[in-house]
This record gives structure tokens, sequence and C-alpha cells, in this order.
């Protein structure tokens, strides 16, 4: 009998304890077992700048001006802190690829115009998020029957807004074939180059599911507003090719030249719209929180275990 107690109180333990660990993500005391996550993203972007774009006149940062043939990729690491049931923050560290060619639009005089643009980007955001659905259910840690709540399940829609730092360098094709960086050359007559290094705003939409307990899966789509008007090299106006400090700058500058339509002091972009871009991305994300706590879980059995013993 004495042996026999100690056995009986092992079996026992779990389900009183676990009883008192309520499964439900929703409820006040579980909803940090997802507190902490380690997040991977991979996408695709779309830059909105001057150049490219549908037919008639350009609409700053509309989707009308699309071009599927600019679409580039990106890709994120970062880290994410739900510090309410409601409300967490992440860090992000963003590569986005973002591409622009006159070639690919609809408008004849953009067409004409023949600028292009690649520009590699690297971006620091911080940014908040409002989860303003979620549903998560997470299954015992142990094996045992009569536990109820085996099957997991996650679920979980959200916004966000933030701030952003980011760092980019707009490249383009010389005529000899090489991608040639455009702010050293000041292809629009600045007396100095333009910023590298540009404010951003993400803001956008999410969409997730659980998959298993550490691990969750899913979408997001951003729109990124930035306060540079020079992601694509073009601004204001064409210069004198005698401002311009060399072949190569005097060609990106204006590569349709001699088209009357584009000669120095005509239209080159439209400084009134800063440049800003979309990027969707696929989510994976790690929980970093649960397994912390899937001890703390075992180290009460254990302990309440221990007080059966005789």
């Amino acid at each position: 009998m004495r042996k026999l107690i100690p056995s009986l109180a092992l079996i026992i333990a779990p389900f009183v304890t676990l009883k008192a660990q309520t499964p439900n993500f929703n409820s006040q005391t579980n909803w940090s077992i997802n507190k902490k996550e380690l997040r991977f993203g991979l996408g695709a972007t779309q830059l909105m700048g001057d150049l490219g774009g549908s037919w008639g006149v350009g609409r700053p940062n509309s989707l009308h001006d699309w071009d599927w043939q600019a679409i580039r990729y990106g890709a994120n690491i970062g880290y994410r802190y739900r510090f309410l049931p409601m409300f967490a923050t992440t860090t992000s560290l963003n590569f986005h690829q973002l591409r622009a060619d006159d070639k690919w639009s609809e408008e004849i005089m953009r067409n004409k115009r023949n600028l292009h643009v690649r520009n590699n980007a690297i971006e620091l955001s911080q940014r908040f998020d409002v989860i303003v659905f979620w549903k998560d259910k997470f299954g015992s840690i142990f094996n045992l029957p009569g536990n109820y709540s085996k099957k997991q399940f996650s679920i979980q829609v959200y916004g966000f807004a933030g701030l952003g730092l980011m760092y980019h360098n707009p490249k383009a094709m010389d005529q000899d074939g090489n991608w040639t960086a455009l702010r050293p050359l000041k292809t629009e007559g600045q007396e100095k180059p333009y910023s590298p290094v540009t404010l951003t705003m993400p803001m956008g939409a999410g969409f997730r599911w659980g998959v298993g307990r550490m691990w969750r899966i899913g979408f997001e789509a951003s729109y990124v507003k930035t306060f540079s008007d020079y992601l694509d090299d073009v601004s204001t106006t064409y210069t004198d090719p005698a401002n311009l400090s060399s072949p190569t700058a005097v060609y990106l500058a204006n590569p349709a030249f001699p088209h009357p339509s584009f000669g120095p002091g005509q239209q080159r972009g439209n400084p009134k719209w800063k440049d800003a871009f979309y990027h969707f991305n696929l989510i994976v994300t790690k929980n970093l929180t649960y397994k912390d706590y899937g001890r703390e879980r075992s180290r009460k059995v254990v302990s309440a275990a221990g007080k059966y013993r005789v």
C-alpha cells in the first residue's frame, strides 16, 4: 500500500494541475503563452514612384499603376513581443528589391522617356500591432487519457503601423550594360546628392494560423510610405547636360535624348508626391515562450506529485 499511494499520486497530479491550467489561449491567464516570437518573411515588392505605370496621368501610390513586370522580392526577420492580449510590438530587419521601368508603361510619353531603376534597400522598422481577432487553444503537454484539449488550434487577424529607417541605393544600366549607382551622378543637376537614408511609415494587415504549439504561418500585406522622392532617382526636371559630370551621367539622366519632349527644364518627375512601395509576405513564426511555459507546467506537475509522497 505504501508503494501504491505514490504511484497513484503521480497519475492523478497531472489531471489536477492541468485542469487548473486552462488551455484556452483567450483566457486572461494564458494569453501570454505566445508572448515572444521569432519571425521570418519572404515575399514580393512593388515600387510606386515616377517610373512605369498604367495608361493616362500618373496616380500617386495607386494600384492602378501596378506593373506586374516590376514585381521583385523581399525578405525580413523580426522579433514580436505581445505585451497585452490585443497589443504587440514588432521589430524587423527588412530587405527590399525595388524595380521600375518606363518600357513597361502603357502611357506613350512615359514609355518614350525610357528611364528605369533597380534599388536594393535595407530597412529597420518598429511597428505597433493591434490584434483585432484571435482564437488560440493549446493541447496538453501530456498524452494522458482524459485530457480533453489535445488538439491544437490557432488563428489571428491583426493590423499594424509603425516607423522605420531605410537605406537605399538606386541603380540603372548604363550604355555599356553595367548597373551603375545613380545617386553620385546627380542626374537632375543637384548641388549635392540626395540622402541615401529615408524615414519610412509601414502600415498594413496580416492573418495567420497555427501549425502545432511552436509554429505559425500566415500572410501580411504592407504599404510603406517613404519621405524620399528618389527611390527611383526621378523627382523634378531635366537638367542641361553641361551640368553633368560624365557621359554616363548624361546618358542615364536622359536616355531619350534628343527627343524634343525631354529637354533641359522640362518635367522629368513629380516632386509633389513622395515614393512608396508595397510588399506582400509569407510569414513563418516560431513561438519562443511556449517552451518555457511547458517546462514550468512540468515542474508544477512534479511538485504536485511530491505532495502525495508518504
